[in-house]
């Protein structure tokens, strides 16, 4: 059946589409050899996720629950089609921004022969052939095509299911409703695996086809959406599934929070409903909006000759309807939503085309030359817009005003160069780079990408917004990134902080370059790091600790500096973790008064590497004893635990005594390690909501501080071999530890243990319950969730939030009914 829908397409027909694509695709490969421009933000963090999974897709283990649970969470924030379909194209043409955007000749094909159906099945062959052409003229579209963003295959795959429901709802014969049926489906699938907002378009159409089937009680018809829906959900449901958690906060994070930052018109204002009405001429260009109008208009008052062609007007009536549907429900969603993105509303503008098109060859008789003459106006504007004629800047402006992107032609940005300059700096390590400066060159985005291209090595990250973050950026990035002059969106803060940089006795300028602006971007890096690593020539078998510094005697109730220098053989220190207990001299080794655990290099020593020799860590640390001990003397102990063998060994510590004084003042010392600041805070999940503010806060700024969250394993693994073997003095706040490593890795079954474990520890902590519950509804499994409310409910029947869990559980189970109740008791 489908073979004889796309076999009716005449020759020329065919090749007048083929050479569309090919055209357009041409036209983007030459503007992307020409441009040595950088991706900027956007850009930059889609390819970065593309090339994740890229990696992950050399290993497949598709028959591994954990390995699709890891591949789906891969990217939390959006659908991974466009980052799947990107990975392939790299496997085939290697890595890269050029190579990714080839991903465009399969989006482009799709995308021309949907808009040709729609045209032909709703108008004629000839209406789809130009409403083809003039998709790949419109100034929006074939400035995204030339990013790599995720708007043009989701606007690719909304056109698709368009076209695939556009079939469906002419379709008379029962068995072909059927096979449409499924193919929408599919499409359906795919295009929410590629954007949630994919809704905002399809939404009207698929309302206004339930309700009219439903009115005419054609069950049968309302049958195969709910079957497409079902079909669908086969392909989204897996990713919406593990990441569902996350689509509260990008929502708040991609409407609200940038619509207010960028001044976007309020909603209760006629600006927030025309703003993308006065969008429009650049979007699609003031030659083809107006003369398809003006086609319009002078047919419908009769100044053109009749059209041979016989035209059903009923058919015509029900078409310009279909398409007025499909533009107008998702021009008025769109309107609707605070934030306004000109991107957001490209999944109409290839339907406006095919509207356009029927405009356009309007234009008969004697005037049927404008036709042709509106369409190479079109294109000279296209080549205008997009590479730098000389001459032609006025007539760019004057046709298409504010549209032009053209290709850079300059020096190149030497990214580059700053990624092989901090490789070079530090061989052996993991680089965070704090960037300072955010231009849409030099940007934490752009950094981050380049230094993944560079085997992962190098990471960007972007400092705080606000002046207690940035002081606590400046004493844990070991490395920063400044540029003078025009930084940007780079806060002012953040520029006071770079202008100290010059002087700061800590660190020290590795190398400047000179930008095509004459502007300098400077690349600095901490004169003592937070661990250095060193080869040595002989080979090592055990880990030892050769020396450990600290000052004779120091207050517990302030981190106190110290350093340890470890060597060993390469694998047993990448992968290896110590397990460091300090206790009083005289009492028995077990009776541990604080800890000190981590990761070797804190975990991020890089490469694997074969070479027969030994290598020296030295890890320049501050210990935090607390408040509450002692005064007195106090000794460590110390376990080496391989976190993929799970050996484990003493090692011998040198002879040394740390004195605890509680009286006296203060000593200059680094940032506590990640795992200990984990530890510290963890325990604030005793005081419930109250508690979890603080902690949301300060994870936040330590996964800035690890780029590979490696800090929550090394801290999991560490308090489970302490919690399975040792005495049960801090086994509650070790518990909670590990309840909040796991949770913020997002591994239900482990947290849902550690849960048990704390409630069997603590069980008249109602919120212990709660969390239990709330890791239930995670993983989807209300009832679960429910059951473990109750002891919660009956300790703390007052609480709101327990109250929402249950409701949200119930509703889960599809008791809409009760937990609507549950909700409205709540607001009595």
């Amino acid at each position: 059946m489908l073979a004889k829908r796309f076999s009716s397409i005449h020759t020329p027909a065919w090749i007048i589409l083929g050479l569309i694509w090919l055209g357009g695709n041409l036209c983007d490969r030459l503007w992307l050899i020409l441009d040595h421009s950088l991706p900027a933000w956007d850009q930059s963090n889609h390819l970065t996720k593309s090339l994740q999974y890229f990696y992950s897709l050399n290993s497949p283990e598709i028959f591994n629950g954990e390995w699709w649970r890891n591949f789906w969470m891969i990217s939390t924030k959006y659908p991974p089609f466009t980052y799947i379909v990107g990975a392939f194209f790299q496997k085939i043409f290697g890595l890269g921004n050029d190579q990714a955007l080839l991903s465009n000749l399969l989006y482009n094909g799709i995308l021309i022969v949907s808009i040709y159906f729609i045209g032909k099945t709703l108008f004629s062959s000839e209406v789809g052939l130009w409403s083809a052409g003039l998709s790949m003229l419109f100034p929006r579209l074939y400035q995204t095509r030339l990013q790599f963003l995720i708007d043009t295959p989701s606007m690719t795959l909304t056109v698709a299911c368009f076209c695939c429901l556009t079939f469906w709802k002419v379709e008379t014969n029962r068995q072909k409703q059927w096979l449409w049926t499924i193919l929408f489906g599919l499409g359906w699938g795919l295009a929410l695996l590629s954007k949630q907002s994919i809704m905002f378009f399809l939404f009207i159409p698929l309302l206004y086809l339930g309700i009219t089937h439903l009115w005419s009680k054609k069950l049968e018809r309302v049958l195969q959406l709910w079957v497409s829906f079902l079909v669908s959900s086969l392909l989204w449901f897996p990713w919406y599934r593990t990441n569902w958690i996350y689509l509260f906060s990008t929502v708040q994070n991609s409407n609200a929070i940038p619509a207010t930052f960028e001044e976007d018109p309020p909603l209760n204002t006629l600006a927030a409903w025309t703003y993308y009405w006065q969008d429009l001429p650049k979007a699609i260009g003031w030659v083809l909006l107006l003369v398809s109008l003006v086609g319009l208009l002078l047919n419908f008052l009769g100044r053109f000759p009749k059209n041979k062609e016989k035209i059903d007007r009923s058919k015509l009536r029900e078409s310009i309807k279909w398409l007025g549907i499909y533009f107008g429900g998702s021009y008025l969603i769109c309107s609707a939503i605070f934030n306004k993105d000109t991107r957001y509303i490209m999944s109409y503008l290839p339907i406006l085309a095919v509207f356009l098109s029927y405009g356009l060859i309007q234009w008969r008789g004697k005037y049927k030359a404008v036709r042709g003459v509106t369409v190479i106006i079109a294109i000279l504007v296209m080549i205008t817009n997009l590479f730098p004629i000389p001459g032609t800047e006025n007539l760019s402006l004057l046709l298409s005003p504010g549209v032009s992107f053209r290709p850079y032609l300059g020096q190149e940005i030497p990214v580059k160069s700053i990624i092989k300059t901090a490789r070079e700096t530090n061989p052996y390590q993991i680089v965070n780079l704090g960037v300072i400066a955010n231009t849409d060159s030099i940007n934490h985005s752009t950094i981050n990408y380049y230094g993944q291209l560079a085997d992962f090595q190098v990471y960007g990250r972007e400092l705080g917004n606000k002046q207690d973050y940035i002081d606590k950026d400046s004493k844990s990035f070991d490395w920063f990134l400044s540029k003078t002059g025009d930084n940007g969106f780079a806060r002012e803060n953040q520029l006071k902080f770079a202008d100290t940089l010059d002087n700061n006795p800590n660190f020290s300028i590795v190398k400047s370059w000179q930008m095509p602006d004459q502007s300098l971007v400077k690349l600095y890096h901490r004169n003592q790091i937070s661990f250095e690593v060193k080869p040595l020539e002989k080979a090592i078998n055990k880990i030892s600790l050769d020396k450990i510094i600290f000052p004779e005697e120091a207050s517990g109730n302030f981190p106190i500096p110290i350093t340890y220098e470890w060597s060993g053989n390469w694998s047993d220190l990448q992968q290896g973790l110590v397990l460091l207990s300090w206790y009083p001299k005289e009492a028995d080794p077990n009776q541990v008064t604080w800890i000190h655990d981590h990761g070797i290099g804190a975990g991020m020593l890089w490469g694997n590497l074969a070479e027969n020799k030994g290598f020296k860590v030295t890890e320049n640390m501050a210990i935090f004893p607390g408040k509450n001990i002692k005064d007195g003397e106090y000794i460590l102990k110390a376990i080496y635990l391989n976190r993929n063998t799970n050996e484990s060994y003493s090692i011998p510590v040198p002879d040394v005594t740390l004195k605890i004084n509680n009286s006296l003042e203060q000593i200059p010392a680094p940032e506590l390690d990640l795992n200990t600041q984990l530890r510290e805070i963890s325990v604030n999940l005793g005081q419930g909501i109250p508690g979890l503010d603080p902690i949301f806060k300060k994870v936040g700024r330590l996964n800035q501080y690890d780029p590979i969250q490696d800090y929550l394993k090394q801290t999991e693994i560490a308090l489970k071999y302490r919690l399975n073997n040792e005495s049960e003095n801090h086994q509650l706040n070790w518990n909670y530890g590990l309840v909040l490593s796991q949770v913020l890795q997002e591994n239900p079954q482990g947290a849902i243990a550690a849960l048990k474990q704390l409630i069997k520890i603590a069980p008249d902590n109602p919120y212990h319950h709660a969390y239990l519950a709330f890791v239930y509804l995670y993983n989807w499994q209300p009832k679960a969730a429910e059951n473990a409310l109750i002891p919660a409910l009956k300790i703390d029947p007052n609480v709101e939030e327990f109250k929402i869990l249950k409701a949200i559980s119930t509703v889960m189970q599809g008791n809409l009914i009760k937990g609507w109740r549950i909700l409205s008791m709540d607001n009595r």
